[in-house]
C-alpha cells in the first residue's frame, strides 16, 4: 500500500538526512570530505549497544552515550589529525586520505573487539508498540526515528541561522582567515563542528541499528556511499540540500523495493540521482562554495 511505503520511506530518508547533515557540516565549515564519518556512524551504534547490554542503561540514556562517544571520536579526529594538517597548509586531498586511514583503523578495531558477525539489541530493549492510523501501521521505532531526526535537524538549522555561533560558522565557511581577523575563535569552532557532526552521525548509527536491529563493523560503509551521494545531490555544504537529498534517496529506495524489486534498489535510487545531476550538476541548492583568503 502506498501510504505504508511512504511512512517507511520517510523513516529511512530521515536517517540518511541525519547522516548527511554531519557530513555536509564538516565539509561546509572545515572544507574536508571526512571519509571516516561512516566509521563514526558505526561507533555510535556499538556505543548504544554496549550501554544497553553491559551497563543496563535504558534506551534514551544509551542514545545519549552514543552521541557523546561519537562526538568525542569526531573531536579527537580533528585535534589529532585534521588540525595538524591545517597548520601545515596540507592540500585538500591529504585530509581526505587521512580520514580513510582513520576509517580503516576504527573498522578494524571494532572487528577485533566485537567480531565480524551481526549483533542485535535484546528484544526487551526494542519498543514493540505500534499505532494504526487508518490503513497505515506505524511502529514506535519509526516514530522515534522520524521525530528525533527532525528535532535534531531543526536544532541545527536554528543554530546555523538564528544564533551568533551560526553566523560565526558561516563566516568561517566563507573565509577562515577573515573570520580570525574579526576575532572569531576559528579553532574552537572547528572543534565544535567536528564534535557536532560526529554526534549526528553517531545518533544516525543508533537509529539505523534500531531500525534493522543489526550492528556490525562495516555497517557504516554503505551509509558513507549514500551520504556522499546525498550531499552531492543536495549541493556540497548546504544543510537544506542534505535534508532534501536524504529524503529523496530514502523515498527512491523504498518505492523501488516496493514496486520494482529489492535487487534494483540501489540501481533505481542512484539512477534517479544521476538523472537529477545531469539536469542540475551543481546539486539542488547551488554549487560548491570556494573559500577565499
Amino acid at each position: 500500500m502506498l501510504e505504508q511505503q511512504l511512512v517507511n520511506a520517510l523513516s529511512l530518508g530521515c536517517v540518511y538526512a541525519l547522516f548527511a547533515l554531519g557530513f555536509t557540516l564538516v565539509f561546509g565549515v572545515l572544507g574536508v570530505i571526512n571519509l571516516a564519518h561512516g566509521a563514526v556512524f558505526m561507533v555510535g551504534a556499538y556505543a548504544a549497544l554496549e550501554a544497553v547490554t553491559r551497563l543496563a542503561l535504558p534506551l534514551p540514556l544509551a542514545m545519549l552515550v552514543a552521541l557523546l562517544v561519537s562526538g568525542v571520536i569526531g573531536l579527537l579526529i580533528d585535534v589529532l589529525v585534521l588540525r595538524p594538517l591545517r597548520n601545515r597548509n596540507a592540500p585538500h586531498l591529504i585530509p581526505m586520505i587521512a580520514t580513510i586511514g582513520i576509517a580503516i583503523f576504527l573498522n578494524s578495531a571494532a572487528q577485533g573487539m566485537f567480531g565480524a558477525e551481526n549483533q542485535r539489541f535484546a528484544p526487551e530493549v526494542l519498543p514493540t508498540e505500534s499505532f494504526q492510523i487508518g490503513a497505515v501501521h506505524v511502529s514506535v521505532i519509526e516514530l522515534l526515528i522520524i521525530g528525533l531526526s527532525f528535532a535534531l535537524m531543526a536544532a541545527l538549522f536554528v543554530l546555523m541561522n538564528r544564533t551568533q555561533t551560526g553566523r560565526a560558522l558561516r563566516a568561517i565557511a566563507e573565509s577562515p582567515k577573515a573570520a580570525a581577523l574579526l576575532g572569531i575563535n576559528v579553532e574552537g569552532l572547528f572543534r565544535l563542528t567536528s564534535f557536532a557532526a560526529a554526534a549526528l552521525g553517531g545518533v544516525g548509527g543508533v537509529l539505523i541499528a534500531l531500525y534493522s536491529n543489526a550492528v556490525f563493523p562495516m555497517m557504516g560503509q554503505p551509509m558513507l556511499h549514500k551520504g556522499i551521494a546525498v550531499i552531492i545531490l543536495g549541493g556540497m555544504g548546504d544543510i537544506r540540500g542534505a535534508l532534501v537529498g536524504g529524503l529523496f534517496l530514502g523515498f527512491a529506495e523504498v518505492l523501488a523495493v516496493a514496486y520494482i524489486g529489492s535487487t534494483m534498489r540501489d540501481a533505481i535510487a542512484f539512477g534517479l540521482l544521476f538523472i537529477v545531476l545531469l539536469l542540475r550538476p551543481q546539486g539542488l541548492f547551488g554549487k560548491v562554495l570556494e573559500r577565499k583568503a
